[in-house]
């Protein structure tokens, strides 16, 4: 079988990652495939920002903790070390269709180098918190943009899930 395809369908949602912080050539080679992730029209309207940074790390994982709901000390990143957090100009159409494929990527680069990862969602909400703009502003990200998800990275704490069963009846030939 081939090599990616067979990462396509080995590849797991991981919700349980070790502390250990992932090497910079890891993430550097994970970043670059999700910047080559097909775009609408070439436009590339999309943004990666890597935090490696412990202390933004967790105010990001409290407050998606908060806008989620959950109780005081629930991590909703599952312990990773790395978040890639997917950007896209607010005013292109097709951002949350282009957001999407870079996430698909970098979900599949992390698996294909022994990496876990997981999406995790309310970028869009923390986005729209001032204190967000600002990390957008101090980075240098001029104009508006919509949070399309994170890819939180670890190394994988335990084995890797199964697959659930395929349900059929979902493709049809004409």
């Amino acid at each position: 079988m081939n090599q990616t395809i067979k990462d396509m369908l080995e590849r797991r949602s991981i919700r349980r990652f070790k502390p250990d912080m992932i090497e910079r050539e890891l993430i550097d080679q994970i970043i670059e495939a999700g910047l080559y992730a097909a775009s609408a029209r070439g436009q590339q309207a999309t943004r990666i920002i890597a935090v490696t940074n412990k202390e933004l790390r967790n105010k990001i994982v409290e407050d998606n903790r908060k806008i989620g709901g959950w109780e005081d000390g629930f991590d909703p990143f599952y312990g990773a070390p790395v978040i890639l957090i997917v950007l896209a100009e607010k005013d292109w159409p097709n951002r949350i269709y282009d957001g999407s494929l870079v996430m698909g990527n970098l979900m599949l680069a992390a698996h294909a180098l022994g990496l876990g990862s997981c999406w995790i969602h309310r970028a869009k909400e923390e986005f729209e918190m001032e204190g967000y703009k600002s990390l957008l502003a101090s980075l240098g990200m001029a104009g508006e943009f919509e949070g399309i998800g994170h890819c939180a990275l670890g190394y994988v704490d335990g084995e890797l899930p199964l697959a659930a069963p395929r349900k059929e009846n979902r493709v049809f030939y004409v």
